[in-house]
């Protein structure tokens, strides 16, 4: 855990104090002011923590940061002189804004999960019935109103295809067609008559993701309206039954003059009485012709009609039926359906979807451990980074943590609330990773689906893409990617039109790109425009004092993962680990306590020596492989060559933990060819264990 001494406990320092109280891996130990009634000396009292008027008779007290509310550079410029080399001076404002990052985080997903509840409840809470089904034609939700009409328990009808629950249902053909179908009037198999609107389920990127219905039960009202014969006799039963319903209802005479709506209609349409009572049918509409006057004129029932309502041009869909008495018409009465909402719901959808992607990027400046000189400076380059529209290029070994820094450096810039895209350009075979990166146009190559596909590039558009391994890129991919470097734009494949893009890139790699360029093997404009921001991630080995707080953030971790309760490792434990050089770096560290957790008894608190492998063995192996004790002499000499390269890699990938970066690394080979061999050799299997 971080000591922290905050100096300034004014307003700014206070609202810190409170806010690193509720933090579980920094411990605020001083706070330090001038004045002994300032509102933070007096909290940090009440909570039990160190108050000090001056901060130089704290600095020997094992301090990792200090935060300065001050606002005095003069006070600022002490410190810094003053401190010790390891402990980290932070001005208050920097630490303010990123607790409000962090808070605003917080809130944002609460949000979220409180936005998922509230559409929980309005699913449940309206009178229409709603059923989705996903693409395959499973029933995905099927809300309370839906039950009632249906005849079927929530339960009975989750993850059943819909023609289980509804064999007449015309869901499948929505997904076939992707039309709307719009109040189509439907008679169920007990019988209840429903008015039923289909709609297709279609992302951004065009790509189908289910279908939906909403549907209402006209029954009552439509057997109401066809077999009334007395209207005056049953005038207060309708009334009833009307003022009852949460469905808009109006009531219209012979003459086309209203006589009865209900307090749904009012809450709807926004009229009131006084603006229906006696007027004419045509009083409440904004858009469109009335209904009502054309039952009247055919003595014949509408359904779905569309049309606008109120002072407020509501978008409603209307239902109007005759009411005939001893064969007379004595008027009509309409049913109005409510479109907005289920609009605003949709809306609502599409909003928590563009929450969740910005969740894409999980990791800040948080959460990287820096303690060492060099990999401070590594974060604050990052940082400053951050903030520019720049190329940034991030170098270093194999599990040093490149990603993490690519996410951070996301989540500090003002794309954060975008797309953040992640490629490993030697994990995608050189014949796709053109058309993954760049999209391509229908009939482009055998195989291409119809209307072509939007490429990685215009998916992360207006926010980041992280390129991984850039120095596998492919001659024509990388002139392709020059080409979104100085123009800001890209051409997919098989097409001719350029497109315009604005996409931050964030690239990384492990090896030596000016040999690279020497080789012939990388362009080196492109080296020149992804270099502008060069950002070197030290290796573990380097940095061996960041072990000792690496491994309780890792444990902790690891705790999460595997339902452990893992408290540390011991000092004769710790002692070891730092011995070792890590050539797998923080991964192989991870690997390491991993893999000593999950032999542990569960009664162990602490990792120890005995649960750790044999470092010092893995110190003193060479990069030789044993030569094989024989061959099999009825073979030929290249399958002999075959099986003797086969087994020199399976041992170097072993011996390695599994790290085919490193493996490739250490075996001289690219890690597209790597990956090659492992399927040629069908190792891929063992690699992965």
């Amino acid at each position: 855990m971080q000591n922290i001494m905050i100096v300034g406990a004014g307003k700014g320092g206070t609202a810190i104090l409170k806010i690193l109280k509720e933090s579980e891996v920094l411990n605020v130990q001083i706070v330090i002011d001038r004045q002994e009634d300032a509102p933070g000396i007096l909290f940090a009292r009440e909570e039990g923590i160190k108050t000090g008027t001056s901060w130089q008779p704290f600095l020997n007290e094992n301090i990792d940061i200090i935060i300065d509310v001050t606002g005095d550079d003069e006070v600022f410029q002490e410190i810094r002189e003053a401190k010790n080399k390891q402990t980290v001076l932070i001005p208050g404002s920097v630490a303010y804004l990123v607790s409000r990052l962090m808070e605003e985080k917080e809130e944002l997903v609460a949000k979220l999960q409180n936005d998922t509840y509230k559409q929980e409840l309005i699913f449940n809470a309206v009178n229409d019935g709603m059923l989705v089904i996903d693409r395959r034609g499973q029933i995905i939700l099927f809300n309370k109103r839906a039950e009632e009409i249906m005849g079927f328990q929530k339960e009975q009808a989750i993850g059943k295809d819909v023609l289980e629950v509804i064999p007449s249902s015309r869901l499948l053909v929505i997904l076939k067609t992707r039309r709307v179908e719009a109040n189509q009037e439907m008679v169920l198999g007990n019988g209840r008559k429903i008015i039923t609107t289909r709609i297709p389920i279609i992302e951004e990127n065009g790509k189908l993701v289910g279908a939906f219905a909403v549907f209402k039960d006209i029954t009552e009202v439509v057997n109401l309206a066809e077999e009334i014969t007395n209207l005056k006799e049953i005038q207060t039963m309708l009334q009833a039954i009307i003022h009852s319903s949460d469905d808009a209802i109006s009531v219209v005479d012979e003459n086309g003059r209203g006589i009865m709506i209900n307090p749904a209609y009012s809450r709807l349409t926004g009229l009131t009485n006084e603006q229906v009572i006696g007027q004419p049918a045509t009083a409440d509409i904004s858009e469109g012709e009335s209904m009502h006057m054309k039952v009247l004129q055919t003595r014949r029932a509408v359904r779905g009609v569309p049309m606008r309502v109120g002072p407020n041009k509501k978008e409603v869909i209307v239902n109007v039926a005759p009411i005939i008495v001893e064969g007379k018409l004595k008027g009509s009465v309409g049913v109005i359906h409510d479109m907005s909402e289920m609009k605003s719901l949709s809306r609502e959808l599409n909003r928590a979807r563009q929450i969740i992607r910005t969740l894409e990027a999980k990791y800040t400046f948080e959460d990287i451990i820096g303690i060492s000189e060099e990999m401070v400076i590594a974060i604050e380059q990052a940082k400053l980074g951050a903030k520019t529209p720049a190329t940034v290029l991030l170098r270093g070994e194999s599990g040093t943590g490149k990603e993490l820094f690519a996410h951070a450096i996301h989540n500090a810039s003002d794309r954060k609330y975008n797309k953040f895209i992640r490629v490993n350009c030697a994990a995608i075979s050189e014949t796709l990773l053109e058309s993954e990166l760049f999209g391509y146009e229908e009939g482009a190559f055998s195989g291409a689906i119809r209307g072509g596909k939007r490429g990685l590039f215009e998916e992360a558009n207006n926010g980041s893409i992280f390129l991984d391994e850039i120095g596998e890129l492919a001659a024509n991919t990388q002139a392709k990617l020059l080409r979104v470097l100085q123009e800001g734009e890209i051409i997919r494949v098989g097409g001719t039109k350029p497109i315009n893009i604005n996409v931050r890139i964030i690239a990384a790699t492990n090896v030596n790109l000016e040999k690279g360029i020497a080789k012939g093997s990388f362009r080196e404009d492109l080296y020149y425009r992804l270099n502008r921001m060069p950002i070197q991630i030290p290796p573990l080995r380097k940095r061996k004092e960041e072990i000792p707080v690496l491994c309780s953030r890792l444990i902790q971790k690891i705790n999460r993962d595997y339902g452990r309760n893992v408290e540390g490792v011991t000092k004769e434990a710790l002692s070891y680990l730092m011995e070792y050089d890590w050539p797998g770096n923080v991964r192989e560290l991870e690997n390491i306590l991993g893999r000593a957790i999950i032999f542990m008894n569960y009664n162990d608190t602490f990792i120890d020596i005995h649960h750790l492998p044999d470092l010092r063995k893995r110190i003193t192996e060479t990069s030789g492989v044993s030569a094989p004790e024989q061959f099999n002499l009825d073979q030929t000499l290249p399958e002999m060559i075959e099986e003797y390269e086969a087994r020199i890699i399976q041992e170097t990938l072993s011996r390695l933990n599994g790290n085919k970066t490193l493996t490739a690394k250490t075996l001289g080979l690219s890690v597209r060819n790597l990956y090659y061999k492992l399927e040629k050799y069908n190792l891929e299997k063992n690699s992965m264990q």
